[in-house]
């Protein structure tokens, strides 16, 4: 049974294939057809402008040669972390990195997640070996 304004069931397009991958949206299509041998012009005359000081196309020109940069290296002395009672040298070296201006706070967020997926991998580990340890004895 279909609903009124819902003319296939629930869970089944009506399009059951999708869209092809790579296909382009039909107004993406048309603008790159409008703009085909006209790019270079464009181009020119932006950076034209740019050098003629119009702050808009001085954005867009260093936004294309400069792209905004996502992330960057971060290097600080973090202690090897190999049991869970390492983390609390892990975490003040995280605190004492961003408290001096080594990292940012959402650099130490980022790589205090990491650490903590690390951390969880030592307790799966240690877990683990606890549970071999005690079939083992079970089997004696």
């Amino acid at each position: 049974m279909t609903i009124r304004g819902r003319p296939f069931e629930e869970g089944q397009s009506g399009n059951p294939a999708g869209r092809p991958k790579g296909a382009r949206n039909r107004t993406t299509l048309d603008m790159q057809a409008l703009l085909e041998g006209e790019a270079e012009t464009l181009t020119r005359k932006a950076i034209e402008l740019a050098k003629e000081g119009d702050p808009v196309a001085l954005r867009m020109c260093l936004d294309r040669l400069l792209p905004v940069r996502k992330d960057r290296h971060v290097t600080f002395d973090l202690p090897t972390i190999e049991t869970t009672a390492d983390m609390p040298k892990a975490s003040a070296a995280l605190l004492q990195a961003v408290a001096s201006g080594e990292i940012t706070p959402s650099e130490a967020a980022d790589i205090g997640r990491a650490v903590e997926a690390h951390a969880r991998t030592i307790e799966v580990r240690d877990l683990q070996e606890r549970i071999e340890r005690l079939e083992q004895r079970e089997q004696q």
